[in-house]
This record gives structure tokens, sequence and C-alpha cells, in this order.
């Protein structure tokens, strides 16, 4: 397995794959698990302009056990500028150590690691238990409308059960393996239009300044003790991400004003709950508005148990690290997983340049992360 997990993320990187394309990527990862047994299959989703491509892939033991998945997705995000990168994005590169290229962190190398590891693993235990499965998309940098929530979906409709699920998102903070996510954070969205009268500011008699009439409300939004959090998740937090309002003259006052915001929410709060309290607020502050809401995402959390007992041994076994479990950061595909799996955590490589230019990752971290992948394998399926 040295180094086979590293030229496997080179080949998907070299592939420009960005959200919704795939690239080839799957096609790539499909052979290869082929080869080893898997049974795959592409589902394609989505319109003509935005086509996602999925992919399913299973491989059922020789005796019986839970079933172990791993999840993650070829899509990345844009280049930004090209004029701005050390080296081509989509050209693999080495420098210093590093292996340079979009997606190298986020999350190319993570899905080489689990199919090199599953191969390893099931070369080596070719009757293990349970079974193993991949859930690939290529619509997770984009509206994750018609990515993993397909698989999930099929899934639920075919009966398939999955008992522990392995995002390969990149988690890990300064050491590979330092930390593990076993949950995220609801995400909630909404976007406030406040009603006023357009006037002359000279004339306010006249009219009536939205603004003037939201900001008391924002205010309490602001300052309101949505939930405590618990053990697990930091309180919820309320954010304002854009206020637009005006004509763009000095002497207009607005008709209208635009505020888009953002609930994270533990699993203190459900999204209903958050929704009743604000309209609430809103209405005890006399404003006249309209509220369009967005779920992005329900709160999940993996409490600790089987699969995160090998997973921090796997870490300690090959990085000598004491991983830590956390819930923090942003949304992942982890949240439709959790729907239908009881155990969902993440473990990738290190995220501090993921989304940037020259993302890049350790080189030598790409095959140690197969070989914690492998170990997971080797305590759960055997």
């Amino acid at each position: 397995m040295s180094a086979e997990a590293l030229r496997l993320a080179e080949a998907l990187i070299a592939r420009p794959s960005i959200t919704p394309e795939d690239a080839g990527c799957q096609a790539l990862i499909a052979e290869r698990l082929r080869a080893a047994g898997f049974a795959c299959e592409t589902i394609a989703c989505g319109p003509e302009h935005f086509r996602v491509s999925n992919l399913w892939a299973i491989r059922r033991g020789a005796r019986p056990g839970p079933t172990l998945a791993f999840a993650g997705h070829t899509d990345v995000v844009p280049t930004g500028p090209l004029a701005q990168w050390t080296s081509d994005p989509f050209v693999p590169t080495h420098r210093r150590g590093k292996l340079y290229g979009r997606g190298a962190a986020d999350m190319k190398s993570s899905i080489a690691a689990m199919v090199v590891a599953a191969e390893a693993f099931v070369g080596a235990e070719p009757r293990h238990a349970g079974a193993i499965a991949f859930m690939v998309t290529s619509d997770e940098e984009g509206p994750s409308v018609d990515g993993t929530v397909r698989l999930v979906e099929m899934l639920k409709a075919r009966g398939e059960r999955l008992d522990m699920c392995i995002v390969g998102e990149p988690t890990s903070v300064d050491a590979l393996g330092d930390m593990v996510k076993n949950g995220r954070r609801g995400t909630l969205s909404g976007r406030l239009v406040v009603k006023g009268i357009q006037g002359h500011v000279a004339y306010p008699q006249l009219a009536r300044n939205p603004i003037h009439q939201v900001a008391p409300a924002l205010a309490e939004l602001a300052a309101t003790e949505w939930d405590r959090g618990n053990a697990h998740f930091p309180p919820t937090t309320f954010q304002v991400s854009n206020f637009n309002a005006g004509t763009g003259v000095g002497n207009v006052i607005p008709g209208e004003a635009v505020i888009d915001f953002n609930f994270r929410f533990s699993t203190e709060s459900t999204a209903d709950g958050l929704k009743q309290r604000m309209h609430a607020l809103l209405d005890r502050h006399g404003l006249e508005y309209t509220l369009t809401w967005t779920l992005g995402g329900q709160a999940f959390l993996t409490t600790p148990g089987s699969l995160t007992a090998a997973v921090a041994s796997a870490i300690e076994a090959e990085c000598g690290v004491k991983t830590q479990l956390s819930t923090t950061g942003g949304t992942s595909d982890g949240r439709f997983i959790a729907t239908i799996c009881p155990q969902v955590i993440e473990l990738g490589p290190r995220n501090a340049s993921i989304h940037k230019i020259d993302e890049h990752v350790e080189a030598a971290d790409v095959d140690r992360l197969a070989h914690i992948y492998r170990r997971v394998m080797e305590q759960l399926l055997l």
C-alpha cells in the first residue's frame, strides 16, 4: 500500500472536476473498486445544465456483520485567479513534502486513501464480515440537492442498511488525526424583507423607514440566547450576512430593507422552534414583513461508541495522536447520511488550505490516512 494512495490522489487531482463536473474521477474509482470485488452503480441526477454524477459501490463479506460506508465528493470549488497559483491547480505538484492541487485537501486525498485502504483490506481479508460501501458524489460543493441526498433516498427506497459511515472531510487541524467530527450543527438561513414607505428624507412624517423599524428587532435578535449548547455543541448562533436598503442616493427614505441571516444550531434547538421564536419576536416589534426560510441541514450527533472508538484507536496506533471529537465548523454531507445511519463521523487530512489558493496536503499524510482507514476496517469487520 506504500505510496499507492498518493498516486491515486494525484490522478484524481489531475481531473478538473469543478462542481458539478466529475471529469472521470468516479469512473476511475469504480474501475478500481470493481477489480476489488465491489458492485458499482453510477446514478446521474439533476437537470442537463447541472448534471450530477453519483457512485454507489458495495462489497458484501462472507459472514454477518455491520455495513461500514465511506463517503466523499469528487467535485471541487473553482480555482480562483490562476495567476495567483504557484503551479497549475490541476497538475499535481510536489514542493517541500507537500502535494499541491485543487482538491488535494478537500477531498481527493481522502477518497484515494479510502479506495486504496479498501483494496488492501479485502485483498488480505476476502472473507471479512459485514459489508463495505462507498457513496461518492459530485454535488457537495454545489447546491447539494442532487448528490448524496439522492443516494440516501435511493438506499431508503431499497431498504439498504448502513450501520457506520466515515466521511472523508478534512478535519485535522495541526496534525493528521488530531480532530474527528462526530456531528455538525444544523444550518437554517432566512431572508427577511421589512416593508416601509418610500419618501423624502426631509418629510419623514410622510414615509416609514424600514431600517429604523427593524433596527431594534435586529439588536434583540443579536442579543438573544437561543440555547446554551451542551457537552457536544456550542450554543446556537444568529448572524446577519447581508443588509440591503436604499436607492443609492442620500435624500430618499427606502421603501424596504432586505436582511439575510443564518442560524447555526445545536441539538438543543430545532429548526421549527427557531422559526417560531423569530416570528414571535418580529411580530412583537410590530413589523410589516415577509420571511422565507431555507433549511440547509439538521444538526446530527454520533455519541461515542464502536465507530468513534475504532477511529480513535486507529489514529493513535498510526499517528501516536489522541484524537479530539468535535462538532465545530460548517456543514457536510454527513447531515444527509445521518438520517439512515446511526454512526457517522468525519475524518480526513488537515484543513488549513481548503478552498484556498495553493491548496495542499502533506504528501506523507495521504498514505498514512489510508493506513488509518484500513485499521478501522480491521477492527470493525474481522
